[in-house]
């Protein structure tokens, strides 16, 4: 092995160790953080040598291109989504987590753990999301008894919120919270053992901040949610900005026509 290949060898296994789960091009991403610039032909060449594969996962059928999502997001704090999974802590606790997430940018607003989650408790996360965020127009979900209650398609209502529910036995109709679903599963459920509920919730919500600031999503052209929505934002404000200089100078124009306009009458009244 040449010397030069040694201290990439060494970063690279240390995050692999640390994300089992990532594959050569999201350990990529971390290398360019630290200033390590590789090619991907020598990256991957390194990772074979280094016997650093990701074992592959059965092969799930695509859902095809032509089939859109409904209400699909246009932008940031357009469509929520949220669902729930189930998993059990070493000492035989059972968790139920909320799992809300935003579309647009991919972020994982919250995950709520509980051992159960009443309709109550899901109004009482999404008015706190709210708060935080502001409301969006939508919010998919199935049509699971928590999520069509009466008194959350009530507050649902009194929000302002309308609801994207997804038909019966299409989950690919709510793609980017399946997609979180699967990730929260692989890179935290499957890789962690909970002693206990309090434990679950402190590991949980570590990964949570993980996956919206440090990991990176090829969704997103391999930035984390949060960078994908500060520049989402710096774009939309850069935008406004310009539309208002625009608006200005249209004004300014017109108040000059109509002061020549004045002053040519004047002119010829005289």
């Amino acid at each position: 092995m040449p010397q030069k290949d040694a201290p990439v060898l060494e970063r690279m296994r240390h995050y692999a160790a640390l994300y089992p789960r990532f594959g050569y091009r999201r350990i990529h991403v971390y290398l360019e953080r630290e200033g390590i610039q590789i090619g991907w032909d020598r990256m991957l060449r390194l990772w074979w040598q280094a016997k650093l594969q990701v074992p592959k996962k059965r092969t799930r059928w695509r859902v095809s291109a032509s089939w859109p999502r409904p209400v699909p997001a246009m932008g940031s704090n357009q469509v929520w989504a949220y669902d729930f999974v189930f998993d059990a802590c070493a000492n035989g606790q059972p968790l139920k987590c909320l799992v809300v997430t935003e579309e647009w940018t991919h972020e994982a607003l919250a995950i709520e753990v509980q051992g159960s989650i009443r309709s109550s408790r899901v109004i009482d996360v999404l008015s706190r999301l709210v708060s935080l965020h502001g409301a969006p127009r939508y919010l998919r979900s199935d049509n699971g008894p928590e999520f069509v209650s009466h008194a959350i398609l009530k507050w649902l209502q009194k929000a302002g919120i309308e609801t994207a529910l997804i038909d019966p036995g299409k989950p690919w109709q709510n793609g980017t919270a399946e997609s979180l679903n699967g990730k929260f599963r692989d890179e935290c459920l499957n890789m962690e053992w909970f002693r206990n509920r309090i434990e679950a919730r402190a590991i949980i919500e570590t990964w949570r901040r993980h996956y919206n600031e440090d990991r990176p999503h090829s969704s997103l052209g391999y930035r984390t949610p949060k960078q994908f929505k500060d520049e989402f934002q710096k774009q939309q404000s850069a935008s406004t900005h310009r539309v208002a200089f625009l608006v200005k100078e249209l004004l300014h124009q017109h108040r000059d026509k109509r002061t020549v306009n004045k002053a040519a009458r004047c002119t010829s009244c005289v």
